[in-house]
């Protein structure tokens, strides 16, 4: 039996857990601070539990040793050390955090360790790279890749229009990260929360989308003359964090209040998260669009993938914690059956180039009952 172990047990992590348990060749574990959170899981899923400080990369690097294959799925301001303790470790990984830091940097000495680590394995980053990378494989000549994507209340409420299903304080570290575009082969950067466009979804109504750091890897990764990434909200929200950032609320800068030391951003997250927290009972939805366009047997293509997807009110699990954590427990199968095996730290992108992988990791998804429509069309 393969012995998988799942760091963090959080919405996603929680999901994560219970799609591995489901498989009977698979022993696996979740470890946390949080002794509830591992308790209400247990209860509801065959899984092992483990109380563990994993904000402590030595701590880590011991705990992971036994098990034959690592999920991450710990907060973005943990990224970059967890996947160094993986690799310290020895154990291949796959990872959704949304860390600031290049992943990417750690490749030759995962490389050097023999470790295969996967990271961005989510919805977007995630499942949009694997898209990308496998357009550059099909496109003779690459023009333009735009991703459209976001997480939206299924029911609207003041103030905010919005909701999250992960920690709070990395949605506004997508708020305040400039974000990194592609223009006519030049990677160039705008300011997070600019170039808001209404776009349209059948079954969703009208979205606000804006300018977000969401490219990453994709920047050097796929050929794209031009490059743009987007995040949607309900129209209205943008207005409100716009303001936000410009009083100072989401700055990582201390101030002094009544004599005490302080960051704007922590309490913002901590004051926010009560608006943004969905209650027992309420329902989201994630939205993406992906569309590359280019050139196939001399002709103009534009190739388009599209997602609409609700929570799974049946089980209690909510879509963006679906459509995030179950990309990454689909590509540790792959791990786990020796299906990619090349030493290193990879975007999605790298996958998504690999004939049938993108196929497999959609109607695997689809087996979820989450259901992309894709098709190509003249453009």
């Amino acid at each position: 039996m393969q012995r998988v172990i799942i760091l963090g047990c959080g919405m996603v992590g929680s999901t994560m857990a219970m799609d591995l348990a489901r498989d009977e060749g698979l022993a696996v574990t979740v470890a946390d601070v949080r002794a509830a959170a591992l308790d209400a899981l247990a209860a509801q899923c065959r899984v092992a539990t483990v109380v563990a400080d994993l904000s402590d990369p030595a701590a880590i690097t011991a705990l992971v040793r036994p098990f034959d294959l690592v999920v991450g799925a710990l907060s973005s301001s943990m990224g970059l050390a967890t996947l160094g303790a993986v690799i310290a470790a020895g154990r291949p990984y796959v990872d959704i955090s949304f860390m600031a830091d290049d992943a990417l940097s750690l490749s030759a000495q995962a490389a050097a360790a023999g470790v295969v680590a996967i990271v961005d394995c989510g919805i977007a980053p995630g499942m949009s790279n694997m898209a990308a990378g496998y357009a550059a494989s099909q496109l003779e000549v690459c023009e333009r890749l735009e991703i459209l994507v976001g997480g939206v209340p299924e029911v609207r409420s003041w103030p905010f229009d919005f909701k999250v299903a992960f920690a709070p304080i990395d949605v506004i570290e997508e708020y305040v990260r400039p974000a990194r575009m592609v223009e006519h082969g030049e990677v160039v950067t705008y300011p997070a929360l600019s170039g808001a466009e209404l776009v349209e979804f059948d079954g969703v109504g009208t979205l606000e989308a804006f300018n977000t750091d969401g490219l990453r890897s994709l920047l050097h990764g796929v050929p794209f003359a031009t490059m743009v990434e987007k995040t949607m909200r309900w129209p209205g929200h943008l207005a409100l964090v716009r303001a936000m950032q410009a009083a100072g609320f989401f700055s990582a800068e201390p101030i002094t209040v009544a004599g005490q030391r302080v960051v704007p951003r922590d309490v913002t997250a901590a004051l926010v998260f009560p608006h943004w927290t969905y209650a027992p009972g309420e329902v989201d939805r994630t939205v993406l669009r992906v569309t590359a366009t280019g050139r196939r047997q001399g002709a103009r293509v534009r190739m388009i993938w599209e997602l609409v997807d609700r929570a799974d009110v049946v089980h209690g699990r909510s879509s963006m914690s679906r459509t995030t954590g179950l990309p990454a427990t689909i590509v540790a199968r792959l791990l786990l059956a020796g299906r990619f095996t090349t030493p290193g730290v990879h975007a999605p992108e790298t996958l998504g180039r690999i004939p049938g992988v993108l196929d497999h990791v959609l109607a695997a998804l689809a087996e979820r009952g989450i259901a992309f429509r894709s098709r190509v069309e003249p453009a």
